[in-house]
């Protein structure tokens, strides 16, 4: 009765899905500098990538800039991932940068020796991932800041972790129709992918967009790590209303959530924690509070720090 009991036991330990997720992740979302500071307000993080992560299900804590190596490393194993935002600082030498090479550099380390810990890169994000792994700054400048487009899907895309639960009506739509964001004007060329090594065996390209005269990737996924880039912003067709080029169809809307739901669901595989309550507590972002920017920004709530 006793064997009977301690079987069932495992059983459900082999089926029940939490034990094998973390029900309660937290994603560090990483600050940046103000290009005009003010006395508070040295570095920002724009609210809907907040929102972005809380809408499947996650909390978010901010990954402040200029913290020491001790104080990331403690912060990397508290949190289950890691956003890098878009935005406009150097991609080469800004506080921003420097933060996002130790959370990079951590999470592959981590990731070696089994530990998965996933880091997300959005337009600005994807732009330095990219430096991150050429070591290299290889970006083309591009006429793509303000336009929506559709994507061009990669033989790889199918297959991939980040669309492979996609449904095919949502990913009929994304190659037909302009779902997709695009405010940057430097881009990561097909031709300068296709002739980097660095690049080619760590990142399988999903999507490539055109600006009309240079064809670009716009969504990567790293073969060996759960490191993902859109060159795009999959966070803004649900929560940013600043620009008439955002799209906010159903289908761009159910293409922010998609989007979410699979980054958070990677977060979900780690079960790093804060070492009390009271340390998580402190550090989630419900300490600060959004400022409304709708009227003089390309965002409509913004954090400063």
């Amino acid at each position: 009765m006793t064997l009977l009991s301690f079987c069932i036991f495992l059983s459900c330990l082999l089926f029940d899905s939490s034990a094998k997720t973390n029900d309660r992740p937290i994603i560090g979302v990483l600050a940046q500098e103000v290009y005009s500071p003010k006395p508070n307000q040295s570095s920002y993080i724009a609210a809907s990538y907040v929102k972005f992560l809380e809408s499947a299900g996650a909390r978010v804590v901010p990954v402040m800039i200029n913290q020491t190596l001790e104080e990331y490393k403690t912060l990397f194993n508290s949190i289950n991932g890691i956003l890098y935002p878009g935005g406009g600082v150097s991609i080469i030498s800004s506080g921003y940068e420097r933060a996002a090479k130790i959370f990079y550099d951590l999470a592959i380390e981590a990731n070696k020796r089994g530990d998965y810990f996933p880091v997300w890169g959005t337009c600005l994000g994807f732009e330095q991932l990219a430096y991150l792994t050429s070591g290299e700054s290889l970006l083309s400048h591009t006429n793509t800041s303000g336009v929506a487009l559709p994507l061009t899907f990669t033989n790889e895309a199918k297959g991939s972790r980040m669309f492979k639960g996609f449904p095919a009506e949502l990913m009929k739509d994304l190659s037909s129709e302009p779902l997709t964001e695009n405010s940057h004007k430097w881009s990561l060329a097909v031709l300068t992918y296709n002739t980097n090594e660095q690049l080619k065996k760590f990142y399988k390209v999903l999507s490539t967009n055109t600006d009309g005269d240079t064809e670009f990737v716009s969504t990567v996924e790293a073969y060996d790590y759960p490191i993902y880039g859109t060159q795009w912003h999959p966070e803004k067709n649900a929560f940013e209303w600043t620009r008439p080029y955002i799209p906010h169809s159903p289908s761009a809307i159910r293409t922010t959530f998609y989007m979410a739901d699979f980054f958070v669901s990677e977060a979900r595989k780690n079960f790093h924690r804060f070492e009390s309550e009271e340390d998580e507590s402190k550090a989630l972002i419900y300490n600060h509070s959004p400022v409304y920017t709708g009227m003089q920004s390309a965002f409509e709530q913004i954090y400063y720090f």
